[in-house]
C-alpha cells in the first residue's frame, strides 16, 4: 500500500489544530491588551472565546481542501452566530472588526512559525495559505458585520414601532383631551346663549308689570318660571348632562303644552310687535300634556322665535302648536324673513354656521348642536 503524502496546506491546518489552545490564548492576550476594545473588558474568558473554535475549524477545513467555496456555508453560519453574540454583548462594529483583525494577525504569526519549522513548506505554499487565511477572515468579518447591522436595524425597527405606537396613543389621548375641552366650551356657549334668551323674556315680564299693573300676576308667574328655567340651565352646565347632546339621555317629564305655549307667546310677542311685525299664534285644543323634556322644547322654540324676529324686517311671524297626525304633534314657527336657501338647510345646524349676511348680527349658535330640531324625534319642529 502506497502512502499518500500530506499536502503542505493540510500540514498547516494540522499545526493550527495542535496549537489551538496556545493560539487562542495568544489572541485573547492581544484583545485584552488593546485599549480600543472596550467591549472585551466586560467579557469573561469563555464569553470572549465563544465562537473562536468554530471559526478555527472552518479555516482548517478550507486549508484541508484548499478551497474556500466548498466550506463557505459552514463558515458563514459560524460568522453570523459570532456577529449576533458580539452584538448582544454590546460590541460596536469597529470593535468587532478590530477583534477579528487581531485574530488574523495571530494566524499570520502562526503561519510564519510553521513555515520556519517545515522545510517542505515553500514560499508558494505560504503565499497560498496566506491568501486563504485572508479570504476566510475577510468573509468572517463581512458576514459578522452584516449580522450586526441586520440585528441593529431590526432593533431600530422594533423601537421605532414602539415609538410610533406610543406616539399614536399620545395623539389619541391629546385628541380626547381636546374633544373634552371643546365639549365643555360648547356647553358653556350653548348655556350662555340660552340664558340670554331667557333673560330677555325675564326682562319683558318685568316691563309688563310696569306697563300693565293689572297683568302683574301673569307677568310675575312668567318671570318666576324664567328664573327657574335659568337655574336649570346653570345646573345642567355644572352636571354636564342634558346639554351634552344626543349622547346624553334627556330627563322625561309630563309637559303641559298649553302652559309652554302661553310662555312663548308672552315672551316673544313684545319684541315682534316692537319691530312693527304682525304676530299670529294658534293652539290646537286637541293638544294636552305630552311626555318630553320641557326645558329642551322651550330652548328650541325660543331659538326659532328669536331667529324669526332677528331675520324678519317686514311682514309677519307666527307660532303654531298643532296635532300632526294621530300620534304626533308639532311646533311650527313661520316668518316672512330672508329664509334659508336649500343648500344651507343642513349646514345651519352646525355650530357657528350661519346662512345670513354679515349685516345681521349673530354667532351661529341658535340652531346648532343641542338645540337642533333633528335631535328631538318626539315632536316635529319647523321654521318656514
Amino acid at each position: 500500500m502506497i502512502d499518500t503524502p500530506v499536502r503542505p496546506l493540510r500540514k498547516f491546518s494540522d499545526f493550527i489544530r495542535e496549537h489551538r489552545v496556545r493560539l487562542t490564548e495568544q489572541w485573547m492576550k492581544a484583545v485584552f491588551g488593546d485599549v480600543d476594545l472596550v467591549g472585551a473588558d466586560r467579557l469573561t474568558y469563555e464569553q470572549l472565546a465563544d465562537h473562536l473554535p468554530e471559526i478555527l475549524d472552518g479555516l482548517c477545513a478550507a486549508l484541508d481542501v484548499e478551497d474556500l467555496e466548498r466550506v463557505e456555508p459552514a463558515i458563514e453560519r459560524d460568522a453570523r452566530s459570532h456577529g449576533l453574540v458580539r452584538w448582544r454583548q454590546g460590541y460596536r462594529i469597529e470593535e468587532l472588526v478590530r477583534e477579528l483583525d487581531l485574530f488574523h494577525q495571530a494566524l499570520a504569526d502562526a503561519l510564519e512559525e510553521f513555515a520556519d519549522q517545515d522545510s517542505t513548506f515553500t514560499r508558494r505554499h505560504e503565499g497560498r495559505a496566506r491568501r486563504l487565511v485572508a479570504e476566510t477572515l475577510s468573509m468572517v468579518t463581512l458576514t459578522s458585520i452584516k449580522e450586526v447591522v441586520s440585528e441593529r436595524d431590526r432593533k431600530i425597527d422594533e423601537y421605532t414601532g414602539r415609538l410610533q405606537r406610543a406616539n399614536h396613543e399620545l395623539t389619541l389621548k391629546q385628541r380626547l383631551v381636546s374633544d373634552l375641552y371643546e365639549s365643555r366650551m360648547q356647553i358653556t356657549r350653548s348655556v350662555v346663549h340660552d340664558l340670554r334668551n331667557f333673560l330677555n323674556a325675564f326682562s319683558i315680564a318685568l316691563q309688563l308689570i310696569g306697563r300693565a299693573p293689572s297683568k302683574a300676576d301673569t307677568a310675575l308667574t312668567m318671570a318666576n318660571r324664567q328664573a327657574a328655567d335659568m337655574k336649570k340651565l346653570v345646573d345642567q352646565m355644572v352636571e354636564y348632562s342634558i346639554v351634552l347632546g344626543d349622547a346624553a339621555p334627556l330627563t322625561l317629564e309630563q309637559v303641559e303644552l298649553r302652559e309652554l305655549y302661553d310662555d312663548l307667546v308672552t315672551s316673544a310677542q313684545p319684541a315682534i310687535e316692537a319691530k312693527g311685525l304682525t304676530w299670529r299664534a294658534s293652539f290646537d285644543p286637541a293638544l294636552s300634556a305630552v311626555t318630553s323634556n320641557r326645558l329642551k322644547l322651550k330652548q328650541i322654540a325660543v331659538n326659532l322665535l328669536s331667529n324669526a324676529t332677528k331675520y324678519t324686517t317686514s311682514g309677519e311671524i307666527s307660532l303654531n302648536f298643532s296635532m300632526a297626525g294621530s300620534e304626533h304633534w308639532s311646533i311650527r314657527v313661520s316668518d316672512t324673513g330672508v329664509g334659508i336657501a336649500p343648500e344651507d338647510s343642513d349646514r345651519v345646524f352646525d355650530e357657528f354656521e350661519r346662512a345670513a349676511g354679515e349685516d345681521i348680527p349673530g354667532t351661529g349658535l341658535a340652531g346648532c348642536g343641542n338645540t337642533s330640531p333633528r335631535s328631538h324625534p318626539k315632536g316635529q319642529f319647523k321654521r318656514c
